[in-house]
């Protein structure tokens, strides 16, 4: 009697314990759970600026780039500043999905924008032919899911500002062609047809260059949805936001941004945008550098978990992710250094009892993959459609095309 009296008693104890709360859990029992659920979905990173370093260290001579092992103790990349990532720490982290960025500084305006986002496409693609064993080169929501039943992390591009089509559609559907899923309408400048934050930062956001979009502009946004590419409206000026969700007929992304209710500043999410969301299906990434978390230099994994339970009270666990920004950014939260630190912040974030696991599914890659597969049911919606295919107008470039020849 007594025997079966402990063996209740053991038994009662082990479905206590398997039943436990996930707050009452220790540190590796919770990184235990989140490895477990990245196992089961991808985890999508959407921003990664690994692209520009290569050129920057290299000048593309991705031949040369040893990826495959610890950055951290090889030089240049051990003393970059702006270097977070290599494959060793990407498995670690058990990234499943990756839209690599593809960035050209705001310099390259109206002279080889176009040319350097070209170059920077390439050696992309020569780093997954490269590193095949480990990276997919994908362009759809499934292919991303492929991937990741493969073991392999599925890789895709997106363009990280406008200024790289060089006001020309026929470039954007040429970028299209070359896989790119997503393009960033505005970087840290403006363009001829859309305003960024920066120019919001320095006026009066009633005083932008374009009201946040020309008619042209409007255009480039519909062409994008006609396509099946991501509009991301990251680096955008509040106006911006609201005239791309006016139009739109596929949901927008923010790449990397976080919440301005938090830190107040142009470059982050006002909360009448995020409220937006849940009517329009789109998906705000949480941008992981600590200025744009905490407005300091200092933040922790415990900002990141603000910022992304700030977006899901307001605009819903549907629509918020986490896009990095690694390699892109000089300063990094306390707690998630580099991309092999994935799982402390769905550790953290099991300490909350809001987060079931198919919200912490959501978060980790299904919402962004879930807008990427709405884009591409509307480009077969509009696959009948003629290409929009107008040039910009002349006076929308007057001043400015300085180092272009005019033809004829």
């Amino acid at each position: 009697m007594q025997l079966l009296k402990i063996l209740h008693l053991l038994l009662v104890m082990r479905w206590a314990a398997s039943h436990a709360s996930p707050e009452g859990k220790s540190q590796e029992e919770r990184l235990s759970h989140a490895r477990a659920l990245l196992a089961e979905v991808p985890l999508v990173d959407g921003h990664n600026d690994l692209a520009s370093n290569i050129r920057e260290a290299l000048e593309n001579r991705v031949e040369d780039f040893p990826f495959e092992k610890n950055l951290t103790e090889i030089e240049p990349w051990a003393s970059m500043e702006y270097s977070q990532t290599d494959l060793p720490r990407l498995r670690a982290g058990q990234v499943g999905g990756q839209f690599w960025s593809v960035w050209v500084p705001c310099s390259s305006q109206y002279k080889n924008a176009a040319t350097q986002t070209l170059e920077q496409i390439d050696a992309l693609k020569r780093l997954f032919d490269k590193y095949q064993e480990d990276l997919l080169f994908v362009t759809t929501a499934k292919g991303v899911e492929e991937a990741h039943a493969l073991g392999k992390i599925g890789s895709l591009l997106g363009v990280e500002g406008g200024h790289s089509m060089d006001s020309s559609l026929a470039v954007l559907r040429a970028f299209y062609r070359e896989g790119v899923r997503y393009m960033t309408l505005t970087h840290s400048c403006n363009n001829p047809w859309a305003d960024s934050s920066v120019v919001e930062e320095q006026t009066d956001s009633k005083e932008l260059e374009f009201d946040g979009l020309t008619a042209w502009g409007e255009l480039v946004v519909k062409e994008m949805n006609r396509l099946g590419m991501l509009v991301d409206i990251s680096h955008s000026a509040s106006r911006t936001m609201h005239r791309v969700l006016n139009i739109t007929r596929a949901p927008v992304i923010f790449s990397h941004s976080d919440v301005r209710a938090l830190c107040n500043i142009t470059r982050n999410v006002p909360d009448d945008v995020l409220a937006r969301m849940p009517e329009n299906g789109g998906v705000v990434l949480v941008n992981f550098f600590p200025y744009f978390l905490s407005c300091s230099s200092d933040a922790t994994v415990r900002d990141i978990v603000d910022n992304i339970n700030h977006i899901r009270d307001v605009a819903g666990v549907d629509h918020v992710g986490i896009w990095s920004d690694f390699d892109g950014i000089n300063s990094v939260p306390q707690g998630l250094e580099d991309v092999s630190k994935y799982p402390n912040l769905f550790a953290e974030l099991l300490l909350d009892p809001r987060w079931s696991d198919e919200d912490l599914k959501k978060l980790a890659g299904l919402n962004v993959l879930r807008a990427l597969r709405e884009a591409e049911r509307v480009r077969d919606e509009l696959a009948g459609e003629v290409p929009w295919d107008q040039f910009i107008p002349a006076e929308d470039v007057a001043g400015h095309l300085t180092c272009s020849n005019p033809w004829p």
